[in-house]
């Protein structure tokens, strides 16, 4: 926090209170957790919509890629209204957004109107995530991996206290209540916390550099970010390993009926579940606890070093349960695993592209990679295709195959050109930190 408010002071502003940005932080992990169920708590959804309708599953499915590709690539739109405008009257209208989707959802009774859900929940849950995690971003320049990390933590495990109360209520009063019931809930609380969400000052956008997480000191604008090289490539991963993540979010329901065991009770601690409901709650938290973590591991060890453990892991775990899944066990902790992993592109991403191209246009910037989520959205009814014709081994080996790619695209590609990029933008005042930096690309 001293580098923080050195840099502050030299700007000629005042420093905001470090236990109010704390606040901003907490209240963007809670709206983050309201809009969760929107992508994590839809694969609840799909066979029961299927067993009522008679709709295929794959037409089913491309609701979820229309909410994704809405959701991702309209951030950069709202983003640029966060960075000039504030994330208050941005957060509420997100709230607004969500609530209307599933109500919309719970009246569908044709594949048009489950679309025009999908499309009204992906502008709401953008305007709610493309803000949170610009804002964080904004109010933690000295530790953008751990503040992105439990943002997007609050997306990942958001659901995971509601999946049960939510498989009960379709179970017991049908899926329609279960969309109308929640969407209202999760909407007006967002509503709600947003009046308490406000940006930080000019004083919160300069932080010192560290050797592990080198920083720009400029503020590139959208405009020319995406005309570099380096952005690009960091578009690449993302799409390359949120690909694997999104198919097994939005299949892990199909997975597990085509493995016929969603309903073998699993035990593990003392609780006892259905293999797909422990499966989705162990998912949630671990893909939770997964995204600060890995934030804060990121700050001490580097982002590419990170991504590359993870990128990694990630390979094995889903190895592991495209092979060994049909044991109802290693199908929960397999999962668990996987999504441990995954979770951390939604902290790292982000932090990487603050870092490179600076805090001031950090909602807008991150709000453009993050559009790769949804690129990679595209491949998701893909996979039921691919699984139909050649079975599930050969969509886990697909991922399998992105995530090892992915691993060292970022690690001996990204990273050299990244510091590069910093070095060269760097003002020419600074020539000893230039230099440090040709150093560590040199070393690496």
């Amino acid at each position: 926090m001293a580098a923080v408010e050195n840099a502050a002071r030299l700007a000629g502003g005042s420093v905001a209170p470090s236990k109010w940005r704390w606040a901003q932080l907490a209240i963007g992990v809670l709206c983050m957790a309201m809009i969760a169920n929107l992508q994590y708590g839809w694969t609840l959804f799909v066979d029961p919509i299927e067993a009522k309708h008679h709709w295929p599953r794959a037409e089913i499915q491309i609701a979820f890629t229309i909410f994704v590709l809405v959701e991702t690539w309209l951030v950069p739109v709202e983003a640029w209204f966060v960075d000039h405008y504030g994330p208050r009257i941005v957060v509420m209208f997100g709230g607004v957004g969500i609530a209307a989707a599933w109500v919309i959802n719970s009246y569908a009774t044709s594949l048009p109107m489950l679309y025009l859900g999908a499309v009204v929940g992906g502008i709401g849950a953008g305007a709610v995530y493309g803000t949170c995690v610009g804002n964080a971003l904004k109010w933690f320049p000295d530790r953008r991996g751990l503040a992105a990390g439990c943002t997007a933590a609050g997306f990942g495990a958001g659901a995971a206290i509601t999946v049960i109360p939510i498989s009960r209520m379709i179970a017991e009063r049908g899926y329609e209540t279960a969309f109308f019931t929640f969407g209202i809930g999760q909407g007006l609380v967002v509503f709600l916390l947003a009046i308490f969400l406000r940006p930080p000052g000019d004083t919160m956008l300069q932080a010192a550099a560290n050797k592990r997480t080198p920083q720009t000191q400029i503020f590139a604008t959208p405009r020319s970010v995406v005309r570099t090289p380096v952005f690009w490539l960091l578009y690449l991963a993302f799409v390359m390993v949120a690909s694997g993540g999104l198919m097994t979010a939005a299949q892990i329901g199909p997975i597990a009926k085509d493995f016929q065991i969603a309903n073998t009770p699993v035990s593990i601690g003392g609780f006892t579940l259905a293999a797909l409901t422990f499966a989705i709650s162990l998912d949630r938290i671990f893909d939770g606890f997964g995204r600060p973590f890995f934030g804060w591991v990121s700050d001490k060890l580097g982002r590419e070093q990170t991504m590359f453990i993870a990128f990694a892991i990630g390979a094995c775990a889903l190895y592991t349960l495209g092979n060994y899944g049909q044991n109802p066990m290693v199908f929960v902790l397999a999962s668990a695993l996987y999504f441990g992993v995954f979770g951390e592109i939604y902290s790292l991403f982000p932090a990487t592209c603050s870092d490179t191209f600076g805090a001031k246009f950090a909602a807008t910037n991150a709000g453009m990679l993050y559009t790769a989520k949804g690129t990679a959205s595209i491949l998701v009814p893909l996979a039921s295709v691919v699984a139909t014709a050649y079975g599930w081994r050969t969509v886990f080996g697909i991922a399998i195959g992105l995530n090892l790619a992915a691993a060292c695209l970022v690690l001996f590609v990204v990273r050299p050109m990244r510091l590069e990029y910093i070095a060269r933008t760097r003002p020419k005042s600074d020539p000893a930190d230039a230099g440090a930096m040709l150093g560590m690309q040199k070393s690496h």
